[in-house]
């Protein structure tokens, strides 16, 4: 992969989970107010430690069938899943269910074409990287 897409790939990654770090678990474990350094100590650290992750799994194509329909699975679901939840938030602050278009719609349907996605990907580009040459 070239590392424009990987380098914004673990940027997004690194982004969403600072905030989900952020937000959820020590919203609900630090009282409010107090114990801000933690927090973000905290979600720095794990964002930081999601795009090391990203980083460095993002350079080889996947070898095997089940790797590659999972892998495309994951990423258009993901990628589904926040258009479908934050969409509505940002463009229609007033839609009370909004967010349930992502949860119910749009990352189900994401992991449903990005797996059969992956599997082409695979049946096309990946079959013909597993081969040994000689063959």
């Amino acid at each position: 992969m070239r590392s424009v897409p990987r380098a914004l790939g673990a940027l997004l990654a690194a982004v969403a989970t600072f905030y989900f770090v952020f937000w959820l678990p020590f919203s609900l474990i630090l009282p409010a107010g107090r114990f801000t350094w933690i927090r973000i100590l905290g979600s720095l650290l794990c964002a930081l430690l999601v795009a090391r992750y990203i980083w460095g799994h993002s350079t080889s194509t996947p070898r095997g069938l089940f790797s590659s329909v999972v892998r495309g699975a994951l990423v258009t679901g993901v990628l589904g899943f926040a258009a479908g939840f934050f969409g509505p938030i940002i463009f229609a602050p007033s839609a009370n269910q909004g967010p349930l278009l992502g949860i119910f719609i749009t990352g189900p349907l994401g992991v449903l074409l990005g797996a059969v996605g992956g599997g082409i990907y695979w049946l096309t580009r990946g079959n013909r990287a597993a081969k040994p040459p000689g063959e």
